[in-house]
């Protein structure tokens, strides 16, 4: 279980989020098997989304954050709802890229590759809103501070880590978005430009404390604060055999018969947590004429509407 703190200047004018995220990238890494490389890549994706979750309003309201870039773990996904549940995937989760010589660093860019950040807010409106910006570097935080500008015109900044050990377990994972209002002040700005030289390596600071409270700290240092909320996130995945069934009806009776033609079964793998559901010829019977009833009921009103 990990956990976000929501903090706020005394001016309201400098917003903080600062989250520990190591049970959580820990499960994602668990679930995918990732290499070194995904789990920093997948980690830090999972803790932005799981941040930005907790900015939500309503319970049903969500948000998933896509990379699709061209190098070798391919797209990256999550998505986290305002109940604290993110989930997430990679698409190639064995991926994995030498230590960078240049810092010592995971080569999460080099994993990454060239591509774009897609940001799709679902806030119960008719259509979710959509953003999207070019990969300015691969590495997530700073992607995510030029989408924040460009897209929301909303100067941020963006510190996220994830300490994979020898064993491949996670030793700590967490990050921060720190984002400034309109009537910010010039001399907070300074001092908040200051103590985030104090975070050169928000990794380090993560692995060393394990506390979000500490970070929000560092980053506040001269100026006074409140903590609004804290915040439990998890791991989870909310697929389930029904939600499955339901997707397959919605296909169509003309794609159900085509399976049972030239299969008679049907296997799905959930891509946020491995599950398998497996559907035999009797289940894909009684969808395939669950998807007719709906299609014969849908003419009847079209029909009433005329």
């Amino acid at each position: 279980m990990g956990y976000i703190l929501r903090a706020i200047d005394e001016t309201e004018t400098i917003k903080i989020s600062a989250a520990i995220t190591t049970d959580v990238v820990e499960e994602a890494a668990k679930i995918h098997k990732l290499s070194k490389t995904t789990a920093a890549a997948l980690g830090r994706v999972l803790t932005a989304t799981a941040i930005i979750g907790s900015w939500q309003k309503n319970e049903r309201d969500s948000v998933t954050i896509s990379i699709n870039g061209d190098g070798p773990a391919g797209p990256i996904v999550a998505t986290c709802k305002n109940d604290g549940y993110v989930k997430g995937y990679v698409a190639r989760p064995g991926a994995d890229l030498p230590i960078r010589e240049s810092d010592g660093k995971i080569d999460v860019a080099g994993a990454v590759g060239q591509g774009t950040l897609t940001m799709t807010m679902d806030v119960g409106m008719k259509k979710p809103y959509t953003g999207t910006v070019n990969l300015t570097s691969g590495e997530i935080a700073e992607d995510l501070a030029v989408y924040f500008l460009q897209s929301d015109q909303v100067p941020s900044a963006v510190g996220l880590g994830v300490l994979v050990d020898v064993d491949y377990s996670i030793k700590a994972a967490g990050g921060f978005i720190v984002q400034l209002m309109p009537d910010c002040r010039e001399e907070e700005i300074a001092k908040l430009e200051e103590n985030l030289k104090k975070i050169n390596n928000v990794t380090s600071v993560i692995d060393e404390y394990h506390d979000a409270e500490k970070l929000i700290e560092i980053l506040m240092e001269g100026m006074n604060y409140k903590v609004l909320e804290k915040r439990e996130i998890e791991y989870k995945c909310n697929c389930s055999r029904d939600k499955v069934e339901d997707a397959i009806v919605s296909v169509g009776p003309q794609e159900i018969k085509k399976i049972l033609e030239e299969d008679k079964k049907a296997e799905v793998n959930c891509y946020f947590c491995n599950s398998v559901y497996d559907f035999d010829e009797e289940d894909l019977e009684r969808m395939l004429k669950k998807a007719e009833d709906i299609n014969k009921n849908r003419e009847i009103i079209i029909q009433d509407n005329f």
